[in-house]
C-alpha cells in the first residue's frame, strides 16, 4: 500500500510533535538536583561551577555541530559535483597551498579556543576558595559517612532508604549545609575506591583509601540535590546514594544544634555495620 506525499507529510508532522510533547513534558516534570525522565540535557545548574560548565558544554555543542554540518556539505558537494557523470574527465589537481594552509590552521585556532575555556574552568574547579564550611566524607561498602570538623566534629553515616523517593537515591541522614556559602569536601574512603559525584554542583572526585581529595562547592538554591558514588566499588555499588539538603544560615545552624545531640549522644547507634550496609 503506497502513501501519498500528503499522507507522509501528515505522519512525519505526527510523529514530530509526538516527539517535542516527549522531550517538553520531560523538561517540564524535571526538579532541581535529580535526574527526570527523558532528560536529554545536563542537570540544572545548582552552583556558580556548574552553571560554567553547561555553558561550556552547550558552547561545544554549537561547535561540532557546525563543523559536523560543515563536513556534511563538502561531502554531498563532492558527490554531486565530482561523480563519474557530471565530471567525466577529472581533474589533475594534486596541491592548493590555500586550501592546505586552512585545513591545518583553522582546526588549529579552534582547539585553542577551546583549550582558553578549558582550562579556565579547569582552574574555577581546582582552585578551592576560602571556606565557609568544611565536611568530610568517607567512602565505604556501599555507604558514606559524614564529619563536620568546623561545627562539633559530630559524625553519622548515610545509607539508602528504601521508603524514601526519589528511588535509589533518598537515604536516612541527609548532608545539610547553609546556601550561598562555600562548602569544601574532602574525600577519602575507608575500604575501596569510591567517587563523590553530585551533578547539579558540579562536582566528581575519587574517594581514594589512605589519600585525602579536595573539591568545593556554593549551593545557590535551597532544596534537595542527589548524587552516586561514580566508581565501581562492589556488588552493592548502585546503592550507594548522595543526598545533599541546602538550607538557610538560621535552619542550619539550628540543625547543627539538633546533629550535636542526636549524633554525638550515641555513637554506637549512628554508625552502621557494614552487614546494615550490605543487606
Amino acid at each position: 500500500m503506497k502513501m501519498s506525499k500528503g499522507q507522509m507529510g501528515r505522519r512525519l508532522l505526527g510523529v514530530m510533535v509526538a516527539g517535542v510533547a516527549l522531550v517538553t513534558g520531560g523538561v517540564a516534570s524535571a526538579e532541581l538536583g535529580q535526574p527526570a525522565p527523558w532528560e536529554y540535557k545536563l542537570q540544572g545548574a545548582g552552583s556558580p561551577v556548574m552553571e560554567d560548565i553547561t555553558a561550556f558544554h552547550d558552547g561545544l555543542l554549537i561547535v561540532i555541530t557546525l563543523i559536523t554540518l560543515f563536513v556534511l556539505g563538502l561531502l554531498i558537494t563532492v558527490m554531486v559535483k565530482f561523480n563519474a557523470r557530471s565530471n567525466p574527465v577529472p581533474s589533475r589537481t594534486t596541491h592548493n597551498t590555500l586550501v592546505e594552509v586552512a585545513w591545518t590552521l583553522l582546526p588549529v585556532l579552534i582547539l585553542v579556543g577551546i583549550s582558553i575555556k578549558s582550562f579556565k574552568l579547569l582552574f574555577e574547579e581546582l582552585d578551592i576558595p576560602k571556606a565557609d564550611l568544611t565536611i568530610k566524607a568517607t567512602g565505604k561498602q556501599w555507604y558514606w559517612s559524614y564529619a563536620y570538623p568546623d561545627n562539633g566534629k559530630f559524625e553519622f553515616d548515610s545509607l539508602l532508604a528504601q521508603d524514601k523517593q526519589p528511588r535509589l537515591l533518598g537515604v536516612d541522614n541527609e548532608v545539610v549545609v547553609p546556601v550561598d556559602k562555600v562548602i569544601r569536601v574532602q574525600v577519602t574512603g575507608a575500604d575501596v575506591i569510591h567517587s563523590f559525584a553530585v551533578p547539579a554542583f558540579g562536582i566528581k572526585i575519587d574517594a581514594i583509601p589512605g589519600r585525602l581529595n579536595e573539591t568545593w562547592f556554593k549551593a545557590t538554591k535551597v532544596g534537595m540535590y542527589y548524587g552516586q558514588c561514580s566508581e565501581l566499588c562492589g556488588k552493592n555499588h548502585a546503592f550507594m546514594p548522595i543526598a545533599v539538603r541546602v538550607v538557610s544560615d538560621q535552619d542550619f545552624a539550628a540543625w547543627v544544634e539538633t546533629a550535636k545531640k542526636k549524633f554525638a549522644s550515641n555513637p554506637a547507634s549512628s554508625f552502621a555495620s557494614v552487614g546494615a550496609a550490605a543487606q
